[in-house]
């Protein structure tokens, strides 16, 4: 179907629309996408673990890393470029808009062909510092290989995924990624179990799934009435770069920390000298993520509203949108926080049956990680609205904290002292400590948009509105 909503039809319905309702029509898709698009990893870690192979499961958990840093640049470009346009589109200039559309998707693709070679060439001492054990290295050298060969189309999809919904097609969006993650559930038996493929069909599976969502994306994207895809509206401007770099790099942050704490958890689980610590560490990883993405998916839902606002200067309009975002989340990650906190040793089992060991430590590990889990609708929320808006330095400091330069030390202090336990409550007294970070940086920046006022204009002096924005 083709959509024939025009830009200015569309920008009047993203600033003037009533909030909540706007919201909630905007997140569903992308809710949708995010959940869709976690089925790819833990997809993989299901279907491994029926091979009643700690070690398999567990390379799947090692290379996460890497496919979490393919993921992490693919929103750098599509948050960097999205960000961008949304607050462009907001403010009528549609040429720029045209032009940062194409930029960001064709510099993604360039950069992930450099990943994807850097990763070929250096795969074997990579695999090393990604905390992988004798037993579970050769199992992640075969999933690695294959899932670097797909990091083009991996990204690709990303950056259009992010584009349509920044201009608010969250629609279009949700089918391509809702097509691939599908497939990929069908792919991972047919791959791993019929054609006897292993760890090696879990990785295959992933790229021909991705590679079936960029194609539909591209595609969808073509008939929508988004801005289209062209080489010729390359540009190479500094002005273009950089704002790429200041509206992508809050995403890098936080995608690129969590491989940085994936690794620091498996480097810790793996010194209590076998695989089951990070076998269970992969586990409880890929099931808080999909509570994560559907966090993250209603904040996407958030982000359209809030550039287009910000951009026309409807300030008020923000604060509203974001303290509404934030109060949905935490009663939803609270009530699937205590349903989940009873059900998790059936959840650990359904990844892995034939290690008890694995069952206690994971079973733990995600009770703990639940204490705290609802609190991070603060964070990540403040987070996705600063990026947004362009406080880059702000959102970067607030995407690092809660499994950067809080979690590692507290995760090897906490270790040291604690042992497996400290391996265990690490996540928790982390989250604790991010959520005091978020309403830090985001005090003042809310406190303006209360009163209806752009911190971004004159220091000290800000720009107050006359007009009575809803």
């Amino acid at each position: 179907m083709k959509h024939t909503e025009t830009q200015e039809s569309k920008t009047q319905r993203l600033t003037t629309s009533p909030i909540k309702p706007l919201i909630i029509k905007l997140a569903i898709p992308s809710i949708v996408s995010m959940l869709i698009s976690t089925f790819y990893n833990m997809a993989d870690t299901f279907f491994v673990g029926q091979m009643q192979n700690t070690s398999a499961t567990g390379a799947v958990g090692v290379i996460l890393p890497v496919m979490t840093l393919i993921q992490a640049f693919g929103y750098f470009f599509g948050h960097g470029s999205g960000n961008f346009i949304s607050r462009k589109l907001g403010e009528g200039d549609a040429e720029s808009a045209k032009k940062m559309a194409s930029t960001g998707f064709f510099y993604s693709i360039g950069f992930s062909l450099v990943l994807m070679a850097i990763g070929l060439i250096f795969m074997k001492p990579l695999v090393n510092v990604l905390g992988a054990t004798p037993t579970i290295r050769p199992y992640a050298e075969e999933y690695m290989r294959v899932i670097l060969f797909g990091a083009p189309v991996m990204t690709g999809a990303i950056v259009m995924n992010n584009q349509m919904r920044f201009q608010g097609n969250a629609y279009y969006s949700m089918f391509g990624i809702s097509a691939g993650g599908i497939l990929n559930i069908a792919l991972d038996p047919l791959f791993i179990f019929t054609f006897r493929m292993g760890v090696t069909g879990a990785a295959a599976a992933t790229v021909v799934s991705q590679a079936v969502s960029f194609i539909i994306l591209f595609v969808a994207l073509e008939k929508s009435d988004c801005i289209k895809l062209r080489p010729k509206n390359v540009t190479f401007s500094r002005r273009y770069a950089l704002s790429i770099v200041k509206g992508g790099v809050p995403s890098l942050c936080r995608q690129g920390i969590t491989s940085v704490a994936t690794i620091c958890f498996n480097a810790v689980a793996g010194i209590y000298g076998n695989d089951a610590a990070i076998a269970a560490v992969s586990i409880v990883s890929k099931i808080t993520s999909f509570a994560s993405a559907a966090l993250i998916g209603f904040g996407q839902g958030f982000q359209p509203v809030c550039g287009y606002s910000y951009g026309a200067k409807k300030y008020r309009r923000v604060y509203d949108s974001f303290w509404f975002c934030v109060k949905v989340c935490f009663a939803f990650l609270l009530a699937l926080s205590v349903a989940t906190f009873f059900a998790a040793p059936w959840l650990i089992k359904q990844f892995q049956k034939n290690d008890p060991e694995v069952i206690r430590i994971g079973t733990l590990m995600l009770r703990a990680q639940l204490i705290s889990f609802s609190f991070m609708s603060h964070v990540i929320i403040s987070n996705m609205m600063l990026q947004t808006i362009g406080k880059s330095l702000r959102a970067s400091l607030l995407a690092l904290s809660r499994q950067g330069y809080i979690l590692i030390p507290v995760l090897y202090g906490a270790a040291a002292l604690f042992g497996l336990g400290g391996l265990i409550w690490a996540q928790t007294v982390a989250d604790f400590i991010s959520l005091a970070v978020s309403f830090a940086v985001t005090y003042k920046v809310l406190s303006g948009f209360k009163k209806d006022t752009d911190f971004t204009l004159i220091k000290n002096k800000p720009k107050r509105r006359q007009e009575d924005v809803t």
